[in-house]
């Protein structure tokens, strides 16, 4: 083993690791900077493949983009320490069960399609054939899911704000269990008001 399937292994590790500790963790500050971490790996192993353009698209849309969106929105809210609700056994097995299901969907098509060499001459991955290729309306090109990306930032910043939101029956059960202190403020001041007025007599 070298030193270059062992840095493949822990950028493995990390992303893995961190993407487990972000979808199970309670505090939604600490999922944000995991996710973070997670998607920081996912860009190591591009640079590990030699692809530099992919890894600075994946730094600087998910990472800079969309975990800067969130982690913003958390203290926009003011949810920075909050922790998510607790869920129910059921959801969390339906969790599990579509997870496995999307990873045994992926290796089936992995493992049926047939990577056959192309007969056409091969493209090099630099930064000017990339950027010709993603900003090109032709048939090769791929102009519409570069503008989809835009929208899926819009989408990331909505999503996180309507997690980190505070729910409406937290802010009236306070609001209520609040009244009854006020009741027994002014009950108090009423009854010293009564003994000074009957003092005065």
């Amino acid at each position: 083993m070298n030193g270059s399937t062992i840095i493949f292994y822990l950028l493995a590790a990390l992303t893995l690791g961190c993407g487990m500790v972000a979808v199970t963790t309670r505090q939604i500050f600490r999922a944000a900077i995991f996710l973070l971490f997670s998607l920081i790996g996912i860009a190591g192993i591009y640079f590990w493949l030699d692809y530099e353009f992919i890894a600075a698209v994946q730094v600087v849309v998910y990472v800079g983009g969309i975990v800067v969106l969130i982690i913003f929105s958390i203290f926009l809210t003011h949810q920075a320490g909050e922790q998510l609700p607790k869920q129910s056994l059921r959801r969390k097995l339906l969790s599990v069960l579509a997870s496995v299901c999307g990873f045994l969907l992926t290796i089936i098509q992995v493992w049926k399609y047939s990577f056959t060499k192309s007969a056409g001459t091969p493209v090099e991955p630099s930064v000017g054939n990339i950027g010709r290729r993603l900003l090109s309306a032709n048939a090769d090109g791929y102009a519409l899911p570069f503008e989809v990306i835009s929208m899926l930032l819009l989408a990331a910043m909505v999503g996180c704000i309507v997690i980190a939101m505070k729910s409406p029956t937290a802010v009236v059960s306070k609001e209520n269990k609040a009244q009854p202190e006020m009741v027994t403020i002014d009950q108090k001041e009423q009854k010293i008001l009564v003994e000074e007025e009957i003092g005065e007599v």
